[in-house]
């Protein structure tokens, strides 16, 4: 249709929902489109698109949208609908086809003709957003005709793996992220890189890559060094070839004739098996080997060749969990091409084999240990070898072939013990053997290696055999089942009395000796110490008090703007309240212009109670009320009104409410009395924005919900003093 050429699709603006949100329990990308003219052309309208998306997205079969079953978009499609929601849709699917877990998505009307908020889950935001570029320039191309789509889509993939291996977690530190998450393990990226904190305050753990906040300097300096590691292991009684640093060629050709030969060459504190050279028979051999290792580390060892092959297994927590082998790499000579020729067509075409960390296999290239091998069978990488001749190209390394449950019991506790004496609760061991089957010492076999934090790529996508779920096994380390890995944490929202209520709260816990973190409008405080606020944004100061390793108890303030425009900066908690909603103070700037859109926003901070938790709510205000049956923990009710019919419903169910009177705050059980509590007068009298009495006994409520015992809860109300500078509104 030449009238669709010159349309266009705007990007108005987006946000980062940081963390639960109106749309999502999880982080997501809200973008703010305008289609302009498309208003008038959905789907349906548009000749041979279906055809053009279904063709270049078969994959778009699997997405079940509103029909809840497969080809349910695009029946969508097919009967009609509109850019915003397609563009949803594309975002998801470019990103899948990426490799970028995802999978949420909504579209929903702006506000006004031709404008849409389109709403993705969203870790990295710099990624989704791209993703969103990407899917409106491909949905572009599908709409107008005037271009390849499946070749941008090829090219469109590519830039977005090569975006998200720069941006995202690396697969062995999200393997480790997922198995926490899938158990509602909250964590925080804390660098670029791979650096993530598990869990929040002083229940947290840390984690890069395969390491851990408990992995010892010391002894991963021991690991480094391959000469003491076999010193230790040796006395430990674990098997080990003999061996010894050498000073120069012609000491290390002195050292092989005394081990024997064969031997092997490598630098005493190298990593990732650059410059080892194994089986050397010739001083020509050992010498040249000795030039490379000097240069891959600060020392070179000789040691015993031992005869079988290369093999990785991974111990976490004194048990082994995954093993791999490695395998020699040949190619067959065809008396036409080259060795590099032959390299490149018979290996590195294999497509397990890459430059990215999901691929489980490298390239082969020719470097020191390739060249040297080749020498030893009178090559070079451009010889031409014979019809059906076997060209040995490497014969260790590609560790990536299962074996896990081939692993011999004895293997397995030899192994563990080499972790343990070196002291690494995560350990990569290096061991050759001929078959790991049966016990080291039948073989003459050795640990040649330990590692700290090993890579687990091979374990999670190995060349054969089934991936082991590595990842489960070291959360469930650091978390052990049945471990409570959550501290308290109380979120606080409403239009005002919000920063009183989370004094009074904060307050109450400081009593029973825990240390608190308190993030309000007012400031943020560790303990009774002020902190300096580098930021106005309550998400960052509520992730600074998350991050703190000294908190045992969060009290987190949330106004309504920063629900809708950043999320909470925790997954869950332990107490939400809701004190009151002005159904007049809404956000048309940001198209919240109606009373139930606020009730989305609001409504957020009781989602993400625990069931093991309660919801603290204004039985007077009848939204908060609708949000009761959202709670998914118990609900607690506050009211000035001891007659309301809220109050007296949720008695009869034996529910926990607080009645506030002139003068008393009486907390009940069902219908009994269970404390009665004078309101001092320095509460009763004071100028706050919101119902000061009110205010007290929704902090009780969190108090009671907490667990707190009603003398410290007394004691609490008696001596509270709130801060004298508590911002307008707050």
């Amino acid at each position: 249709m030449p009238q669709l050429l010159d349309k266009t699709i705007e990007i108005l603006s987006h946000r980062h929902l940081r963390g639960p949100n109106m749309w999502s329990y999880n982080p997501a990308l809200e973008v703010l489109i305008d289609i302009g003219d498309l208003e008038d052309y959905p789907s349906d309208l548009i000749p041979g698109f279906y055809d053009r998306l279904s063709k270049c997205l078969p994959s778009l079969h699997d997405h079940r949208c509103s029909y809840g079953e497969p080809g349910g978009f695009l029946k969508r499609v097919e009967e009609g609908t509109w850019p915003g929601h397609i563009l949803e849709h594309l975002t998801i699917e470019l990103q899948n086809l990426a490799g970028i877990a995802g999978g949420f998505g909504r579209a929903r009307d702006g506000g006004r003709r031709g404008v849409y908020k389109v709403i993705v889950s969203a870790t990295e935001e710099a990624v989704t957003l791209q993703a969103f570029q990407f899917a409106r320039d491909l949905l572009l191309t599908l709409i107008k005709d005037n271009g390849d789509a499946i070749a941008q889509r090829e090219q469109i993939i590519e830039d977005l793996r090569d975006l998200s291996d720069d941006l995202c977690l690396g697969p062995s530190t999200a393997c480790i992220v997922n198995a926490a998450t899938a158990r509602e393990i909250p964590y925080i990226r804390l660098s670029s890189g791979n650096l993530v904190q598990l869990g929040y305050g002083s229940k947290q753990r840390r984690i890069w890559t395969a390491e851990t906040d408990q992995t010892s300097a010391i002894a991963e300096t021991i690991s480094r060094d391959k000469d003491l590691t076999k010193s230790l292991l040796a006395s430990a009684g674990v098997p080990t070839p003999e061996g010894r640093t050498v000073t120069s060629p012609d000491d290390a050709w002195e050292a092989a004739q005394d081990i024997g030969l064969p031997v092997v060459v490598k630098p005493i504190d190298g990593n990732h098996g650059r410059g080892v050279f194994i089986n050397l028979y010739t001083q020509q051999e050992i010498e040249a080997a000795y030039a490379v290792a000097i240069n891959e580390g600060s020392e070179v060892l000789v040691e015993r060749h031992i005869i079988g092959d290369e093999h990785r297994l991974l111990v976490v927590g004194n048990k082994v969990v995954a093993a791999a082998k490695g395998e020699t790499v040949w190619i067959t000579g065809d008396g036409k091409h080259t060795v590099l020729e032959l390299i490149q067509i018979q290996i590195n075409s294999d497509p397990r084999r890459g430059t990215t960390e999901e691929c489980p296999l490298n390239p082969v290239r020719i470097d020191s240990a390739v060249e040297l091998e080749l020498a030893r069978q009178k090559l070079t990488g451009d010889s031409i070898p014979s019809v059906d001749q076997k060209v040995l190209i490497q014969s260790n390394g590609n560790v990536a072939f299962d074996v896990t449950d081939l692993v011999h019991p004895e293997v397995a506790h030899q192994v563990a013990l080499a972790a343990r004496v070196v002291g690494l609760e995560i350990a990569g061991i290096d061991l050759v053997a001929q078959d790991i089957s049966k016990p080291l010492e039948s073989q003459n076999a050795a640990i040649v290696e330990v590692n700290a934090g090993p890579g687990l790529l091979m374990h999670l996508k190995p060349a054969s055999g089934k991936p082991q779920p590595v990842g489960e096994e070291i959360a469930n380390h650091l978390f052990p089942p049945g471990y409570d890995f959550r501290i308290p944490i109380v979120g606080i929202s409403g239009n005002s009395g919000r920063t009183i209520v989370a004094e009074m709260v904060a307050h109450f816990i400081r009593l029973t000796n825990a240390h608190v973190g308190l993030s309000t409008s007012n400031g943020l405080y560790f303990g009774s110490r002020t902190i300096k606020q580098t930021s106005s944004s309550h998400w960052d100061n509520a992730r600074r008090t998350l991050q703190n390793r000294a908190i045992e108890v969060a009290v987190i303030e949330n106004d309504n703007a920063s629900l809708l425009l950043e999320g909470l900066a925790y997954d869950q908690c332990q107490v939400g309240i809701v004190l009151n909603i002005d159904p007049l103070k809404l956000f048309p700037e940001h198209y919240i212009s109606e009373e139930d859109q606020l009730f989305n926003v609001v409504r957020t901070q009781v989602d993400v109670v625990l069931p093991t938790g309660t919801s603290v709510l204004n039985a007077d205000d009848s939204m908060i009320v609708k949000m009761a049956e959202l709670s998914k923990g118990e609900v607690m009710y506050f009211s000035q009104d001891p007659a309301s019919p809220v109050i007296t419903a949720h008695q009869e169910k034996d529910g926990r409410s607080i009645i506030v009177g002139l003068s008393f705050i009486t907390l009940k059980q069902g219908k009994l009395d269970k404390l009665v509590i004078p309101i001092p007068p320095t509460v009763r009298d004071a100028s706050l924005d919101w119902v000061s009495n009110l205010s007290l006994a929704a902090a009780i409520g969190a108090a009671w919900a907490l667990d707190i015992p009603f003398n410290v809860i007394e004691a609490g109300v008696e001596t509270f003093v709130s801060s004298s500078n508590i911002p307008a509104g707050a």
